[in-house]
């Protein structure tokens, strides 16, 4: 598997040294009580699972002046209870930072599973499109990352995404089209969510290259995308998105070859 840490600046540094301030602002009146005595911490895997976030849990430990050993790689699925690192420290460093340690790491890793999860429904349907997660931040991406789904945009600057708000405010979808490839040029992808297949007609009229299908679902949302992937068919190359409402549990219902 890629080292998807090569991926992290060091910005995740700050953002560490942010929750730990965040969680104590002030005394640490547990550390106080437990003093520095050196001890040894065990991290368990109490649920199956993928392991992820594994760069974000060792920097709050190093930030704490704790030593992390890895007992199973990043990416690896593990069945409980596993015995996943250990941590060296002072008892008071330790213990100062469990909390954010363990909350990035159960985040991460339960994305991670997930995302996991849908990509081997994905296989073993045959479906050949990408499972994409929308949520902005991190360490969120990285455990799509880790799990095997696609990051979607990283953030508002890397992708034009217009959104029923947007396109309301101008009053056509043509006319936000238009003054977004003003400023956006040629270089970024422009995504348009839609409510209907007229609407989408309008967005690959005027030049999107995602057409984001929003709350559509079943025999609505294939037909909508059968008919739009025809009607355009050698005269204009984009994507089709279905997003809303898309769980585990009803990810099957989503797979075709007219969406993207």
């Amino acid at each position: 598997m890629s080292d998807f840490s090569n991926l992290l600046t060091t910005s995740i540094k700050d953002s560490i040294s942010a929750w730990l301030k965040e969680d104590v602002p002030s005394f640490d009146y547990g550390g106080f009580v437990v003093g520095k005595t050196p001890e040894l911490a065990i991290l368990y895997g109490k649920s199956s699972g993928v392991l992820a976030g594994v760069p974000f849990f060792e920097e709050v430990f190093r930030q704490v002046d704790c030593n992390v050993e890895w007992l199973l790689n990043e990416g690896e699925y593990f069945e409980p209870i596993k015995e996943i690192a250990r941590v060296k420290g002072k008892a008071c460093n330790i213990l100062l930072g469990e909390r954010t340690a363990l909350n990035i790491i159960a985040r991460c890793s339960g994305i991670a599973t997930r995302c996991k999860k849908c990509i081997d429904k994905k296989k073993a349907h045959n479906y050949h499109g990408i499972i994409s997660g929308t949520r902005k931040t991190t360490p969120e991406k990285y455990g799509m990352l880790i799990g095997g789904a696609d990051t979607h945009r990283m953030d508002l600057s890397s992708m034009i995404m217009l959104k029923d708000n947007h396109i309301w405010s101008q009053g056509s979808i043509t006319d936000s089209i238009k003054k977004a490839r003003r400023v956006g040029g040629f270089s970024l992808k422009l995504e348009i969510e839609c409510r209907n297949e007229s609407e989408a007609e309008e967005a690959i009229q005027a030049g999107a290259n995602i057409i984001m299908l929003d709350n559509l679902r079943g025999e609505s949302l294939k037909s909508c995308a059968k008919s739009l992937k025809e009607r355009w068919q050698g005269k204009r190359e984009f994507l089709i998105e279905a997003s809303g409402g898309i769980t585990e549990e009803n990810i099957n219902e989503y797979f075709s070859p007219c969406k993207n």
